[in-house]
């Protein structure tokens, strides 16, 4: 694994991390000549402030300001935010990091450094370095990282050089790096196998779909993740507006996501069996579309009232949660930027999830404060289950009404998980509308990092 750290340099500039509350001790440890340049920039260890001091002939050092406790009691990544401030350069931070969380605290410096410049000319980089920390679990951080900028790159990416073929090589090349098994059904060969709703959501597309299925480990145990890849969605023949379908290069951030929480999985080497499963498909339009009105089967044998061709992601969902069920494994985890509800009820910035069992709920919650990855639990609530049963068939993709429509998609996802019990979905959005702490406007994951730390708890490992 490449490190995202900078190599020790002797050109490094020293940063000092200050709040309120310390900056008079670091200021007596400094020196006048620091404290009158502070006191001319107004820096005063405010959360986000970050200064460079010059110090005559010697080298200079740079102040991140992480503002006081009062501050930190909301938000999150303190460090980033004055990190973002630096001047491009390499620093190296000298002294303790006295924050909650160190060790999230340098993997949000290194996070908000992101950049995707892949279609900039002459594009140069301005980021600010860090040198590896001393006494914290950097393996840690590289592993999340690794995984965190596979999946913003995966996002970020246009469909016209992301399609369900990319998608799998992208997929093969994770699984080549970490020597992960890998097996791809397409086309046709999705029927003959059973896969019958994959096949109708990407028949129209000249984009082959297909259904991705890396595993690796054979120890402790089975974790399966399953990862909605609509690598871009038009609607179908219940087509978008323009103004809804542009950032539809985003619609396989659920696979992004879970090939970025795989990729820090293995990158940890952590003892349990992996499977991720990705339904690889475009929507699109055309003589093969399927059809509202349209009555499909799925592997499962139910079958499902077609009521709008933009409710797909959770048809192709369906076939691939079906399939990890025959494995019966421990734990099964979907990811899916799949309503609009969900931004609706809770923004752009919190996932809701939905868990079978309370004690899975609550190791994730307090896993994504911990993680700085915030999520909010939904329910699988049992009265709404009527509302995806049409006359005509089993299930309606997309029920009249459109109320709690991110609940009952997830309701519709759990008829085809053999064992509800042990299953979690996450209906994110994966896409930050602004640039912030943690890097520029586009993709970026939302759960993986509070999935990855409650591990223990979910799977007793």
């Amino acid at each position: 694994m490449i490190s995202r750290f900078a190599d020790n340099s002797d050109n490094a500039i020293d940063a000092r991390i200050c709040t309120p509350e310390t900056f008079e001790t670091l200021m007596l440890e400094l020196g006048d000549e620091v404290r009158d340049w502070c006191n001319l920039h107004f820096f005063s260890g405010k959360l986000g402030q970050a200064l460079i001091c010059p110090l005559g002939h010697k080298k200079p050092i740079a102040l991140l300001g992480c503002g006081s406790n009062d501050d930190r009691k909301s938000g999150r990544f303190f460090l980033a935010a004055a990190a973002k401030k630096l001047p491009a350069g390499c620093y190296k931070i000298i002294g303790d990091i006295p924050l909650a969380n160190p060790k999230l605290e340098v993997l949000g410096w290194l996070m908000s450094q992101y950049e995707f410049k892949k279609y900039k000319r002459n594009s140069e980089s301005g980021i600010a370095e860090l040198v590896k920390p001393i006494n914290l679990d950097t393996d840690w951080i590289e592993a999340v990282l690794a995984g965190e900028f596979l999946a913003r790159d995966l996002i970020n990416t246009p469909a016209n050089d992301l399609g369900p073929s990319e998608l799998e090589r992208s997929t093969k090349e994770l699984a080549q790096e970490f020597n992960a098994k890998i097996e791809v059904v397409s086309g046709d060969k999705l029927l003959k196998n059973n896969f019958p709703l994959i096949h109708a959501v990407g028949a129209a597309s000249e984009n082959t779909p297909r259904l991705i299925d890396l595993k690796i480990g054979s120890n402790g145990p089975k974790l399966t993740l399953v990862g909605k890849g609509v690598c871009f969605d038009t609607g179908g023949l219940n087509i978008k507006p323009g103004n809804s379908m542009g950032l539809m290069k985003k619609d396989m951030g659920g696979a992004a996501n879970v090939l970025g929480l795989a990729r820090a999985i293995m990158g940890l080497g952590l003892d349990l069996q992996l499977r991720v499963l990705i339904p690889a498909v475009e929507n699109s339009i055309a003589g093969a579309a399927f059809r509202p009105g349209d009555i499909l089967n799925s592997r499962k044998g139910l079958t499902v009232e077609i009521n709008n061709t933009d409710a797909e992601g959770r048809l192709v969902l369906a076939d691939a949660l079906s399939y990890a069920s025959e494995d019966n494994p421990d734990l099964i985890i979907s990811m899916a930027t799949l309503t609009g509800a969900a931004r609706v009820a809770l923004g752009a910035d919190l996932a809701p999830f939905y868990a079978g069992l309370d004690s899975h709920a609550s190791a994730i919650s307090k896993a994504s404060v911990e993680a700085m990855d915030p999520v909010w639990r939904m329910p699988f609530w049992d009265p709404y289950d009527k509302l995806i049963e049409p006359k005509i068939a089993d299930l309606d993709n997309a029920p009249a009404g459109g109320f709690a429509g991110s609940i009952t998609a997830a309701l519709f996802l759990r008829r085809f998980v053999e064992k509800p019990e042990k299953y979690i979905h996450f209906d994110i959005y994966s896409w930050q509308q602004n640039a912030g702490v943690l890097g520029p406007k586009g993709g970026i994951t939302q759960g993986p990092r509070a999935i990855l730390l409650a591990l223990d708890e979910l799977l007793s490992i």
